[in-house]
Formats: structure tokens, C-alpha cells, sequence
């Protein structure tokens, strides 16, 4: 893609809007930046900017072309939606708008391996970087998982990999994204302030086989039925893996073994009780991992080693400290009812759970079926506080405390503490009411544990 000379627009500076701004910049484009913030607000990203010739537009969307003149790219942030009414003049005005992750396709030269789903895509995209790179590959790990994807493109040669997790806010701006193998780990509700129903967050999220042909790979959780279901008109060779089920072909769990059986072979992996990293949902993103790192030729004995190797990744189920014989968890990346579940079926009982954040329009009664007797109370604060206590009172679970912020809701936890206890952050919510992402919230519940350890 020739960007030199052309007029390109960035909607929203966010996390990848920088790296892209760069890139853009480097390939000689002619920038305009509109956010809809303050330029206060963004001091700290236009400072990182400076130099670059970029003309911005901020606190306020221009009016289409007349304000702008000819556009001949549009590039818009994960956090922008495509339904607002700048974007749809714009595609009124027949400009071409894309979102980052694929214009980081357009400009990559390497193999694009690439997982989504509504939990797990994390643990498994770091988990598959980790298998890549242990068998000698030249490996980028991109994405939704901290590293935007533009900032790497330019770097890679055809003969490299770039694990990519892709969100279904990224996905909803693709058009040629085409992965060689990728993979679908489940579906839950989730994002629906956004994406409105179910179908259209299942949709937006099978845009990542939408251009995959005979030759490439959909790698898909048999386990997951509104998955199984929507892969059945898929042109990709389907490769499904069940923790559930021993499939006539995919990646199946067998006599305790992780197995592979495509084309009429099979192959033994390991035990999968040598998994390292803890939970049924962590055998789930183990299976997905090794079809993705299967089908694209590596050997199940380096497989095999990273799944007894790999520690999972920060922030997901992530100890973090033992005071009094009381366990600290950290489970902030848990922004919806079904990753906060997955980490109460891990966790050893009993549980004072810490919930609460931004309310995305989840319905939260199998979150609390889910306490199974497990969680002996639970904190809540933010947002939906209101919410997760009413849903908790009408449903019999009574030992629930509102609380103001993570700061009162960790102080309170480790006061009502025993012995035995595991004090676990998962919030089943968002974090953007209180903190710029899941991220900022986990080190802030890590540093509030330092400080009780520390008095």
C-alpha cells in the first residue's frame, strides 16, 4: 500500500492510535488526527507526536469532507463504533475506512496466525507466541494484547509469524484480513452496548475467517455449540477441538491425553494434567493453541514442552501474594460474568470475591449461580455495584457488601479474612468507569496488597 502523499484521517488516538500515527508518518502520508478529547487530555500522546506535521482535530468530529476535503484513507480506532453519524457520512462520501489491524495486514509481510473469542484470547495468544517462538520461529505478538499490530508490520518478512489477538471491535473495520490459521475459542454475551444482539457480535466475530480459502485453517471449540454451528459454511479446512468430547478428527482430550488426530494420523501430546497454567478453561486455550501451532508445522514435542513451561499471562488468575496464610488473586483481565466464572471454578474455596466495574449490559444471575458454595462473600463497588447486589439479594446470596472503590473493597476483603482464604479480584465487568483499562485496574490491586503487606 503506497501511502506517500495521501490524505489519511485517524479517528481516536486511543492505545494504537500513536504507533499508527508513526507509521503513517514514516510511509509519508499527510495526517489529520480527530479525537473527540481535549488536547489537555491528550497532552501526554501529542507530546510523543510532536514534530510529525500531523493537523488535529479535537474535542469535536469535523463535518465530513467539507471541513476536511478529499480523504483517501479513513483509519479508525477499536474504541471508535462504526455506527456514529461522522463515520456514516463519511461512508456516504464513499471513503475508504478501515481500522488498524488491517491496515497492519495490508503493510505486514509475515504469516497471520489469529485468535479471538470472548475469553481466553490472551492466555492463548501468548501461549501460541510462546510455542512459535520455541521452535526457532521469528515471532511478533500483536494485537489486542498490548502490542498494536501496526507498530511490528513494517519489521516483518514473509518467512516470520505475527500472533495476532483480534477483538471484535477491531474486527468489525476489517475488510482483506486474511489469516493463514485462526481460531475462535467460544462465545458468550458480551459487548452487547455495543454490538446490540448476539448475532451481530457472533458475526462481527467470524469476520476473522471471512476471507480465508481452502488452503488456510479455522480452528474452532466443537464444545461451544453457537460456534460449531456458525463454522459449518466456513471455506477454511476446519480443524475443532474439544475438552469435552474424542473427535473423529481435531484436538481432543483422550485417556487424560491431549491428542491430535488429523488425516487419518494421530499423535499424543502430553498428559494434560501437565498443563501448567491452572483451570478447564486453560485445557480449552492449550487445545486451540497447539491446533493453531500444528496446523502451521510445528512439532508436538515443542508443544509439548511450552504447555509444561508457559505461566499464563499477567493479570488472568495471577497469584500475587499470601498475607497471613490469606491468597491475593488477580483476575482484572475477567471483564465479563463468563472469564469471572472460569477463575471461580479454579480458585480453591473458600472465596471473598471482589466484583464491580463498568456496567456493558451483562445479565449477572449465572455469575452467582455460579458461587456454588465457593465464594463465602462478596465485595462490590463501581458501577454496577447496584446491579451485582440486587442480583445477588434476589437470588438468595446475602453475604454481599457495597463498597465505594477497589481501595475499600481490598481493605474490607482482608478484614474479614480467615486463615485459608482466597481474596480474588475478578471483577466481571469492564474497567473503564474507574480506570483506563483492565490493565491499570490489576496493578492497582497489586499495589494495594503491597501496601498491606507492607503495614
Amino acid at each position: 500500500m503506497n501511502l506517500k502523499n495521501k490524505k489519511v484521517l485517524v479517528i481516536g488516538l486511543a492505545v494504537t492510535g500513536v504507533p499508527l500515527v508513526k507509521v503513517l508518518a514514516q510511509l509519508g502520508a499527510n495526517i489529520i488526527v480527530n479525537d473527540m478529547k481535549s488536547e489537555e487530555s491528550l497532552a501526554e500522546s501529542l507530546e510523543e507526536l510532536k514534530g510529525l506535521g500531523i493537523k488535529y482535530i479535537l474535542g469535536k468530529h469535523p463535518d465530513g469532507t467539507k471541513e476536511l476535503g478529499e480523504l483517501d484513507l479513513v483509519v479508525v480506532s477499536p474504541g471508535v463504533p462504526l455506527d456514529i453519524p461522522f463515520i456514516n457520512q463519511l461512508r456516504e462520501e464513499k471513503v475508504n475506512i478501515i481500522g488498524e489491524i488491517e491496515l497492519a495486514y495490508q503493510l505486514a509481510s509475515a504469516k497471520i496466525v489469529a485468535i479471538t473469542g470472548t475469553n481466553g484470547k490472551t492466555t492463548t495468544t501468548a501461549l501460541t507466541g510462546e510455542i512459535f517462538k520455541n521452535a526457532g520461529e521469528k515471532t511478533y505478538v500483536v494485537g489486542n494484547i498490548g502490542v498494536a499490530a501496526i507498530s511490528k508490520a513494517l519489521e516483518t518478512e514473509a518467512k516470520d509469524f505475527m500472533i495476532m489477538e483480534v477483538s471484535s471491535f477491531q474486527l468489525e473495520s476489517t475488510k482483506g484480513f486474511h489469516p493463514r490459521a485462526a481460531a475462535i475459542l467460544n462465545l458468550t454475551p458480551d459487548h452487547l452496548n455495543r454490538h446490540k444482539t448476539m448475532e451481530n457480535y457472533l458475526d462481527t466475530k467470524f469476520k476473522i475467517f471471512q476471507n480465508q480459502t481452502s488452503e488456510d485453517y479455522a480452528i474452532i471449540n466443537f464444545d461451544d455449540n453457537s460456534c460449531r454451528e456458525a463454522s459449518k459454511g466456513l471455506k477454511a479446512k476446519k480443524v475443532y477441538f474439544s475438552r469435552r468430547k474424542e473427535l473423529d478428527e481435531g484436538v481432543y482430550i483422550s485417556e487424560g491425553n491431549i491428542v491430535i488426530r488429523l488425516n487419518g494420523e494421530a499423535y499424543v501430546v502430553m498428559p494434560a494434567k501437565e498443563v501448567r497454567i491452572p483451570g478447564n478453561h486453560n485445557i480449552e486455550n492449550a487445545l486451540a493453541a497447539t491446533a493453531l501451532a500444528f496446523t502451521m508445522g510445528i512439532s508436538t514435542s515443542v508443544i509439548a514442552d511450552t504447555l509444561r513451561s508457559f505461566n499464563g499471562v499477567e493479570h488472568r488468575i495471577e497469584y500475587v501474594d499470601s498475607i497471613n496464610n490469606v491468597k491475593f488473586i488477580n483476575d482484572s483481565k475477567a471483564t465479563n460474568p463468563d472469564a469471572a466464572i472460569k477463575a471461580l471454578e479454579a480458585v480453591q474455596a473458600p472465596i471473598i470475591l471482589l466484583a464491580g466495574g463498568m456496567d456493558k449490559g451483562n445479565d449477572f444471575s449465572e455469575f452467582i449461580e455460579a458461587f456454588n458454595g465457593k465464594v463465602k462473600e462478596m465485595i462490590v463497588y463501581g458501577e454496577t455495584a447496584e446491579k451485582l447486589y440486587k442480583t445477588a439479594t434476589e437470588m438468595n446470596f446475602n453475604a454481599v457488601k457495597r463498597v465505594r472503590d477497589l481501595d475499600e473493597a481490598v481493605k474490607e476483603a482482608f478484614n474479614a479474612s480467615m486463615a485459608g482464604d482466597t481474596v480474588l479480584l475478578s471483577p466481571a465487568c469492564a474497567s473503564w468507569d474507574m480506570y483506563k483499562n483492565f490493565e491499570e485496574r490489576g496493578k492497582h490491586f497489586k499495589n494495594i496488597v503491597g501496601d498491606l503487606r507492607r503495614s
